[in-house]
């Protein structure tokens, strides 16, 4: 608040004394208590950004003031108004735009969980193969050399793997058996 020289009292911009004015009106135009504060808020903030374009010689004092600042809240209330009608306007367009119809997450984990469970039974150096170079990246000579092992071999690997991924994702790969060396695999014996 700046002074009047001539008579000491409190100048023409006294805002704290339109709060209670501003609350009252901006109850009125939001119907809700705290998005009012939120809006009395913004209304100062806008007020003192723009206390120059304030002519204090308009009406009576307090009076050019509270209309003034009554103004510069109308004004906040209808910006955001029309912020929010855009912002619910893009929202709509974008959601004509999106997919309507979205894979249940369900189905997405089971599948993941099925393809981790073919991934881990794998023989041990199929996966180390396939993981080095399907998970981190790497390329293969830099993949063979990492398990010490000829680059053909890391490829025979490879394709050993990807053909049983292959196999199990087209439903046609066999569980492997254990076969007693020696013996029957006739569970009668």
């Amino acid at each position: 608040m700046r002074r009047d020289q001539a008579n000491g009292r409190t100048g023409k911009f006294d805002v704290l004394g339109q709060l209670a004015v501003m609350r009252r009106y901006a109850r009125s135009l939001t119907r809700d208590d705290s998005e009012a504060e939120d809006l009395v808020h913004d209304a100062l903030l806008r007020a003192y950004e723009r206390r120059g374009s304030f002519d204090a010689g308009r009406g009576e004092e307090g009076r050019g003031l509270r209309g003034w600042l009554l103004s510069v809240l109308h004004n906040v209330f209808v910006d955001r108004r029309r912020s929010r009608k855009a912002e619910a306007r893009r929202e709509a367009e974008a959601l004509e735009l999106a997919e309507t119809v979205t894979a249940p997450a369900q189905e997405h984990q089971l599948r993941l969980a099925q393809v981790r469970d073919a991934f881990m039974e794998l023989p041990e150096e199929q996966r180390a193969a396939l993981h080095l170079v399907a998970i981190e990246g790497l390329g293969y000579a830099e993949a063979a050399s990492t398990l010490d092992i000829p680059q053909g071999t890391l490829m025979s690997r490879l394709s050993r793997a990807r053909a049983t991924l292959r196999a199990i994702e087209d439903g046609t790969a066999r569980p492997a058996r254990l076969r007693i060396v020696g013996g029957s695999d006739d569970p009668a014996h």
